[in-house]
């Protein structure tokens, strides 16, 4: 499996995480609304544990993804001089004489 379907596959696999999360703490808010003083307590403690979980994954998945821009710009970069030094190396092969800068 190539590294970009790695990749692909993973931030898919966070997110379905997130978005699971986020829909249990639609529900516990839903389900404080009507819930006694003793049980809305709990129940935001629960929410307040999710929402921390949340915004762990949140990093994750911007961590992977500023991964893969780091990455990109590192393969950018050694693409760009490779055809740097191509078109240098045509150049004078073309001319026979030095490179134009």
């Amino acid at each position: 499996m190539s590294e970009n379907r790695e990749k692909e596959l993973q931030e898919q696999k966070l997110q379905a995480r997130l978005d699971e999360m986020r829909a249990e703490v639609d529900k516990l808010k839903a389900q404080a609304k009507g819930a006694s003083a003793d049980a809305q307590l709990k129940l935001n403690e629960q929410i307040e544990e999710l929402q921390g979980k949340i915004d762990e994954e949140k990093g994750m998945l911007a961590a992977l993804a500023e991964k893969g821009k780091e990455a990109w710009a590192s393969v950018k970069e050694r693409a760009e001089s490779t055809w740097d030094s191509t078109k240098a190396a045509y150049e004078e092969g073309v001319s026979g004489s030095e490179p134009k800068k």
